[in-house]
């Protein structure tokens, strides 16, 4: 991981240099394939490399629960990057896994590198708004491994996988990523 992350943040601050305070960086890839650990690791070291804190937002909290992945993305487009794109700042609610409803709002008016990891995160409209767009590419058996471990079973699993796949079928984010990486 540490190529990919020295690869990351390389191209990172080459755009901030050159003048875009806010560049995008999308990673996405199948639940378990090690998104939120490398955007963790991307925002740790920039903020080390660099002179301000990077923004990173999971799609977990955008999501509307196990269901949520299409109203996830489109918050993710609309209220985030469309407005962002706008030169406006973004505002959005998170979602309250627990409660089942939208909770906290959150905002963010640009000036730092932003992150976003999750599934869904990449896709035709937010290729078009980013400047780095990374694909995880891992093992089946070693994604799920990681969804047990970390969910503490696999009840849902089943019920992503196939809204994932519906998603990058007709999206084909892979085919959209400037970088690939396989931990």
């Amino acid at each position: 991981m540490n190529d990919a992350l020295s690869q990351l943040v390389e191209l990172t601050l080459e755009s901030v240099e050159l003048g875009n305070l806010t560049p995008v960086i999308l990673i996405d890839g199948r639940a378990g394939s090690g998104k939120s650990t490398l955007a963790e690791a991307l925002k740790n070291r920039l903020f080390k490399e660099g002179e301000s804190l990077p923004r990173l937002i999971h799609m977990d909290d955008l999501y509307e629960g196990w269901r949520g992945l299409e109203a996830g993305v489109d918050i993710m487009q609309r209220q985030i990057l469309g407005a962002l794109a706008k030169g406006v700042g973004a505002s959005w609610q998170e979602w309250d896994w627990v409660a089942g409803e939208r909770g906290k709002w959150r905002e963010f008016r640009g000036g730092t590198p932003l992150i976003i990891e999750g599934v869904g995160a990449l896709n035709r409209v937010s290729a078009e708004q980013s400047l780095i767009r990374v694909w995880l590419e891992v093992d089946e058996q070693i994604r799920f491994e990681r969804w047990v471990e970390r969910e503490g079973g696999d009840e849902h699993w089943a019920e992503w996988a196939a809204q994932e796949l519906d998603f990058y079928a007709r999206e084909r984010s892979s085919e959209l990523a400037t970088l690939v990486f396989g931990f």
